[in-house]
């Protein structure tokens, strides 16, 4: 069965965007990158939310049609890969290489899971990920906690009903100062 892996940028204080939306400011280095684009190897599709896939499918497009730019490897990557984006609103997708799921959240990411393939990778947006977390239908987290505290701001855990155990699989630290936490939910 393919697993289901949470890639996100988290900050020192638990929190994923600010209070207004904006993404957790980060300094990504090349070791950052570089981890990036290996956690890709096992992996042949996105899962986003329909606000993320606003924003993150046609930047990466811009990213991935330009080879001089620094995360084209990674553009490329994330461009070329299968999407599939969660949304009620959307009634097709307007976007090249994904497709525009409807239903019951955790009857569908089952669905995904059992098809043949490679792993399933989750780029957000934050209330999409906390109902995956809810759910409890995250495989494998990695948290890229960036050396950054805003406060206040969006939480991928508050919607919890029951605690979360996970297990501490690996630690990273890169030069930038971002930590690489990659956990295993506790069976």
């Amino acid at each position: 069965m393919r697993k289901l892996k949470l890639q996100m940028q988290i900050s020192l204080d638990g929190f994923v965007a600010t209070k207004s939306g904006e993404i957790i400011p980060s300094k990504w280095d090349n070791g950052v990158r570089l981890f990036s684009i290996d956690n890709f190897k096992n992996v042949d599709c996105i899962l986003l939310g329909r606000k993320t896939a606003e924003s993150l499918i046609p930047y990466w497009g811009e990213v991935a049609g330009n080879p001089k730019h620094g995360d084209y490897k990674l553009g490329k990557l994330i461009t070329d890969i299968p999407k599939v984006v969660f949304s009620k609103k959307l009634k097709t997708s307007k976007w090249d290489n994904a497709t525009i799921v409807k239903g019951d959240i955790g009857e569908e990411i089952k669905k995904l899971k059992k098809k043949k393939g490679k792993d399933i990778i989750i780029y957000g947006g934050y209330s999409f990920v906390s109902s995956l977390i809810q759910h409890k239908l995250i495989d494998e987290f990695y948290l890229l906690v960036n050396p950054t505290a805003v406060g206040n701001g969006q939480a991928i855990f508050k919607y919890l009903k029951d605690n979360l155990q996970l297990t501490l699989e690996k630690s990273k630290t890169f030069a930038c100062g971002t930590v690489l936490l990659f956990y295993k939910p506790k069976k």
